[in-house]
């Protein structure tokens, strides 16, 4: 048998047994979600807020609209300062009473 054709066999059978990673690149998992934000969204407008803050990202606020659509708030929103604060209040009340 010609050495070639055995070495380009034998990578084949390496390569079709070879499990495949499910992990995603590096550069994908670094990637901060929020690219950019706005500082007006209607509060009426907002179905749910969600907080992210990963390593290598500041902290993001990402808010779920009523039309299904996803916006990046700007964490310095003066309106978003203040719930954040009557939040936290909230949760040192809940904790004090438990």
């Amino acid at each position: 048998m010609d050495l070639k054709l055995l070495a380009v066999m034998s990578v084949l059978a390496v390569a079709t047994y070879a499990p495949f990673s499910q992990a995603k690149p590096f550069s994908m998992i670094e990637r901060c979600w929020c690219r950019s934000t706005v500082n007006t969204v209607p509060q009426r407008n907002i179905r749910e807020l969600k907080f992210l803050h990963t390593p290598n990202c500041p902290f993001q606020v990402i808010a779920k609209l009523k039309n299904h659509k996803e916006v990046c708030i700007n964490p310095e929103t003066k309106w978003l300062q203040q719930y954040l604060k009557n939040a936290l209040n909230k949760m040192k009340k809940a904790k004090q009473t438990n």
